[in-house]
This record gives structure tokens, sequence and C-alpha cells, in this order.
């Protein structure tokens, strides 16, 4: 079965830094775009940041040069490093594998979701 297990979540003061982690099972790593997305109390998931499996990063404006994505293709995981975070950050993330196929059939797989909650 596909797994995407996001860890590294927590508590964490204005200002600070965490380091979130995704490991994956079940997909061919190599070649899914590997993407970070966050949810905060009433609101919709958005999009943070992404990898292709080129590992060319992405990232929404609000994050950058604060966030960075990298990945492990060896250890089939996804980080996103986060700096100088902002009570705005406070969100449950998700960790996010995507795939469009040669028929352009689209694929997304989905963890659990790790909470950061950015707090004085």
């Amino acid at each position: 079965q596909v797994q995407l297990v996001e860890s590294g979540g927590g508590l964490v003061q204005p200002g600070g830094s965490q380091r979130l982690s995704c490991v994956t099972n079940g997909i061919d790593f190599n070649i899914y775009t590997m993407g970070w997305y966050r949810q905060a109390p009433g609101g919709r998931r958005e999009f943070v940041a992404s990898i292709t499996a080129d590992a060319v990063p992405s990232y929404r404006n609000s994050v950058l040069g604060r966030f960075t994505i990298t990945r492990d293709n060896a250890k089939t995981t996804v980080y996103l490093q986060m700096n100088f975070l902002k009570l705005e950050d406070t969100a449950v993330y998700y960790c996010n594998a995507h795939l469009r196929s040669f028929r352009d059939e689209i694929v997304n797989y989905w963890g659990q979701g790790t909470q950061v909650t950015v707090s004085p």
C-alpha cells in the first residue's frame, strides 16, 4: 500500500525553525513530484512548496526565502526546512506525491498531516 508519513511538527516560537519529513513507501519515488501543502484552522488546503523528480523546487510567495524543500531519493523522503516562522504558518502540513501519466491521468497521494503551531 502507498504510505506517506509526515513527522517533525510541533510547537515553535515565532522566528524559530522546524524541519518536516515525509517518508514514502509503495511509490516509484524517483518519478514523482513531491510537495507540501497546509491547512490552517478554518482555511482551505493551500500549496506551500514542491520539488520535481528533477529536483526543481517551487514555493508559494509567502514562504520564499524562508522555507526550503529538498528530496532524498535514496531514502524516498522529502523534507521541508522552515525558518523564520510566523504565526500565519500555523497549520496542518500535508505531504503530497503527484504524478501525471502518459495518458494525462493524474495521481495524487496524501499523508495524514503533521501539526505545526507557531506561538510565543
